[in-house]
């Protein structure tokens, strides 16, 4: 469980050319050029391209989402009162795998992914297996007890390699979290820069 989709998130570092995740091990820190003998060929960016490139980004960032899902999101986030970038980033990161991710339960986000399909995780105190389900505030998220002896979740939960950020409360020693809010922006800890307001754009071409 520890090796999950290790090839696939480094290929998506390398095709975009960051350290989406910010790993020690990304092969963006020594090697930029994309998937490919060669690399892929830097060209001028167009618009479309630089705005694909955001969605391209968040999707993979949050796991590779498929299209359907990532855009089924997105309308989630137009239909909601407010700024539709910031209701984007708020739906994201009230996924059940993204606060798995957050909490420091798993080192990656596709971990987490699995931890939750294999019923690790409760919400509530009642086990849920789909990643996408939506927390709402308020939520305990919490692994099993039969499932903290897990060696990555042992390993991640000691290093807690990641920050927590303030939206989230993090209990290490229970294994548990609670969603206190929805996030805005500037809270999400993201390693790289992120635009979602360039997302937004592209939906609406």
């Amino acid at each position: 469980m520890s090796n999950v989709r290790q090839t696939p998130k480094y290929k998506i570092c390398r095709r975009l050319g960051e350290n989406l995740w910010g790993r020690d091990k990304c092969p963006t820190n020594t090697n930029a050029t994309g998937p490919g003998q060669h690399g892929a060929r830097r060209k001028k960016i167009t618009d479309y391209g630089i705005q694909l490139r955001e969605k391209q980004k968040l999707k993979g960032y949050y796991g590779d989402l498929k299209e359907g899902q990532f855009r089924t999101i997105f309308k989630e986030a137009v239909r909601r009162k407010g700024d539709t970038s910031e209701n984007l980033i708020a739906l994201l990161e009230s996924r059940l795998d993204a606060i798995v991710y957050r909490l420091n339960f798993v080192p990656t986000v596709f971990a987490s992914r699995q931890l939750v399909n294999h019923k690790h995780v409760t919400v509530n105190g009642q086990v849920v297996n789909i990643p996408s389900y939506r927390c709402r505030p308020g939520d305990v998220i919490e692994v099993r007890e039969k499932s903290r002896t897990v060696p990555m979740v042992m390993e991640a939960v000691e290093k807690v390699e990641r920050e927590v950020p303030s939206y989230l409360t993090f209990e290490p020693t229970a294994h548990k979290g609670t969603f206190n809010r929805l996030p805005v922006m500037e809270e999400v800890p993201y390693p790289v820069q992120m635009n979602p307001n360039l997302v937004v754009e592209f939906y609406s071409r």
